[in-house]
């Protein structure tokens, strides 16, 4: 590597962690909210992505076949029954490997409201993990990007029931879809953080100074399932 070049950990440079983690530092300090912020690789796994695949792939091979066997009436597959049926399923089968090792096309096969759930429910369990209900005033925020689903979950403690409505989170969600979607996982979670800001601003949250830092600012990395 190059003398001053940027390093990565896993999702960001570590430029980008450094401004996550001072980006949050400033806002802890202004608004007395804990925040944590958390990348991860895939929620969940999603075997019925290939199955899907294989299925779709077979029932476009065999239309083909009953295509030809309408165009060419002399020909139907009779004379090699065991080609057509090794090479639909060939066809299947190459599919299915394409949706196992190809990201961006498994996902394809992924229902976003499936995406959107698993998502969700690695975000409780990563709250719960880091023990992040242990804040004074149960006010901490976790936002959790999950790269492979490509879903932002914003999972607040209960201290800020009756003051932000749940619907309101999802102000903080739409800013950063365009750039994550653009591979740009720093500038996604940028934007989510100036969102946040705001929406705490506007529901009157104010440090005191008698808050401590109790979660760490840096942004968490893991690879997930």
């Amino acid at each position: 590597m190059e003398a001053g070049a940027a390093r990565s950990s896993m999702f960001l440079a570590s430029v980008e962690a450094d401004a996550i983690a001072a980006r949050i530092a400033a806002i802890e300090t202004r608004t007395g909210v804990q925040l944590v912020t958390a990348f991860v690789g895939r929620a969940a796994r999603y075997p019925e992505a290939r199955w899907k695949a294989f299925a779709l792939a077979v029932s476009v091979a065999a239309l083909i076949v009953a295509i030809l066997g309408f165009l060419r009436p002399g020909w139907n597959g009779a004379e090699a029954p065991l080609g057509v049926i090794v090479a639909i399923l060939a066809a299947g089968i190459t599919n299915a490997i394409l949706a196992t090792y190809v990201g961006a096309y498994e996902r394809l096969f992924v229902r976003h409201n499936r995406a959107a759930a698993e998502v969700r429910q690695y975000a409780e369990g990563l709250f719960l993990a880091r023990g992040l209900f242990a804040t004074p005033g149960r006010t901490a925020v976790l936002i959790v990007v999950s790269l492979f689903e490509r879903v932002v979950i914003v999972h607040a403690d209960r201290g800020f029931a009756g003051r932000v409505p749940a619907s309101e989170w999802d102000d903080v969600v739409a800013p950063m879809t365009p750039a994550l979607r653009a591979g740009e996982h720093g500038g996604a979670m940028q934007a989510g953080l100036t969102a946040l800001e705001s929406l705490l601003v506007r529901k009157d949250f104010v440090a005191t100074g008698a808050e401590a830092n109790a979660l760490p600012d840096s942004p968490l990395q893991e690879r997930g399932a």
